[in-house]
């Protein structure tokens, strides 16, 4: 089986609800369901009957500046749940002045769901390559950073390791310890209007959509599926590997 080192992990972050800031990890427990605890709360629309309730970004750019976090990091299923506003303010995730807010934001109802196996779109994990970030970067002439893209696993990469999409089909191990996890790589992300929403003042820029359509294939990450459970860290090594 063909094997080589790509790069290394630089950031492993986990979502607790949909479409807020990240959580950075130095250390991700991978499950059949992702990153524990990723992305398990969401805030949904309840007059929404379509396929995708969630309240995000989309609808309410404010989202992406709200923090969320679990009382207790380790066990995230069991942990209460802190949201804190862009003002600072923290409160129990479903406390009814938080969704008092959210609704008058969104101009509808608005409540909040956990699912233990994440509010994913599509897969359980994301990738992204700083070799795409730098590309991106440079065509769009100013540093756009890796946050926008919501990616659970950020890989330093350099220009022969090539991108992420060019990654689909196989699979990518981190580390080489007994409890290494290993993920595949199945498919390019398709992007939406969340990457034109700055991560730190949620300011829309309509250009970074533009560039990501016509210079990218309007793909900029990949999605992958969990081979091997284990951990993800800060520091691992990342070896892209042929399928078996």
């Amino acid at each position: 089986m063909g094997e080589r080192v790509i790069g290394v992990v630089t950031e492993v972050n986990r979502f607790p609800v949909k479409s807020m800031r990240a959580e950075p990890l130095e250390v991700g427990d991978l499950r059949w369901t992702g990153l524990h605890g990723d992305r398990q709360y969401a805030y949904l629309k309840q007059t929404d009957r379509g396929r995708f309730p969630w309240l995000t970004g989309r609808d309410v750019s404010e989202l992406v500046l709200w923090r969320a976090r679990y009382e207790d990091p380790a066990d995230p299923r069991g942990a209460a749940l802190r949201v804190t506003t862009p003002d600072g303010e923290e409160h129990a995730a479903d406390d009814p002045a938080v969704l008092a807010h959210l609704a008058a934001a969104a101009g509808e109802p608005i409540g909040l769901l956990q699912i233990g196996r994440g509010c994913f779109d599509a897969m359980p994990i994301s990738v992204l390559a700083t070799t795409t970030e730098a590309a991106l970067d440079t065509l769009h002439g100013a540093p756009l950073g890796t946050r926008r893209f919501r990616a659970n696993v950020v890989i330093r990469t350099d220009a022969a390791a090539g991108r992420e999409v060019d990654w689909c089909g196989r699979s990518l191990r981190f580390g080489e310890a007994a409890d290494a996890a290993q993920v595949a790589v199945d498919w390019a992300i398709p992007r939406c209007a969340m990457v034109t929403i700055d991560p730190d003042t949620a300011a829309r820029e309509p250009a970074v959509l533009r560039r990501v359509a016509q210079d990218f294939a309007n793909e900029i990450g990949a999605y992958a599926t969990p081979e091997r459970l284990g951990r993800i860290a800060v520091g691992d090594p990342v070896i892209l590997r042929d399928r078996a």
